[in-house]
């Protein structure tokens, strides 16, 4: 992750990866399960939370995130490491967890609706790992106050995006398909392992354990 000029390219590779570690692709099939015997108004106010609660510790990594490197003397590539470890964990539950049988969903169903909000939907599900890697690394190394506004704007663009996919959900939860909804888990919960693997390489190139030859 480079974020030293803005251009095209670096607008464009922000945001995609904003929309992996903030978008709402983790965090829909396990909010569309956690909330699925809750009252319609709960159900509001869950995601009220859960996007209140994920867009404030966004915020604040990316405000903090350079100082929080300093002040507790990790890098950025230690932090890509144990990102990577932690992605790469989730991914693992998304592909090979099975519906209905994890014997932590049941003890999490019995939990208040808000706390459930909290964690584990906005964080790590909502702001997962990845997001964490981009804003801390954009506190720490943002060479411009343009580049640190156009991770601002992406930022504010992705969680009015989840709001919206949120809101629809909590609409339309009773007639989506669940057989194509954990399709798609498991589809992009494959995606999420290699993403997670890349982290932990790339903070392996940064403390320069390995070299990286990108195409």
């Amino acid at each position: 992750m480079e974020f030293e000029s803005v251009n095209a390219a670096a607008v464009i590779d922000i945001f995609l990866l904003l929309l992996i570690g903030v978008g709402p692709k983790i965090a829909l099939v396990p909010f569309l399960d956690l909330t699925a015997d809750l009252p319609a108004a709960t159900k509001g106010r869950v995601v009220r939370k859960m996007l209140t609660t994920a867009a404030a510790a966004a915020v604040l990594l990316l405000a903090l995130g350079g100082l929080l490197t300093r002040l507790l003397h990790f890098s950025t590539g230690a932090l890509g490491i144990a990102s990577g470890i932690i992605l790469l964990v989730i991914s693992v539950s998304m592909v090979l967890g099975q519906p209905g049988s994890d014997a932590d969903d049941s003890r999490l169903k019995g939990k208040d609706p808000m706390q459930l909000a909290v964690f584990p939907l906005a964080v790590p599900y909502l702001l997962n790992p990845a997001g964490i890697v981009v804003l801390v690394t954009a506190s720490a190394e943002a060479a411009s106050f343009g580049v640190f506004a156009v991770v601002i704007g992406a930022l504010a663009i992705v969680i009015a995006l989840d709001a919206a996919v949120f809101r629809w959900a909590n609409r339309v939860s009773d007639h989506l398909n669940e057989n194509r909804m954990l399709l798609t888990e498991k589809v992009f919960g494959f995606l999420l392992a290699a993403l997670a693997v890349q982290l932990a390489l790339d903070g392996l190139s940064d403390l320069g354990v390995i070299h990286l030859v990108h195409p």
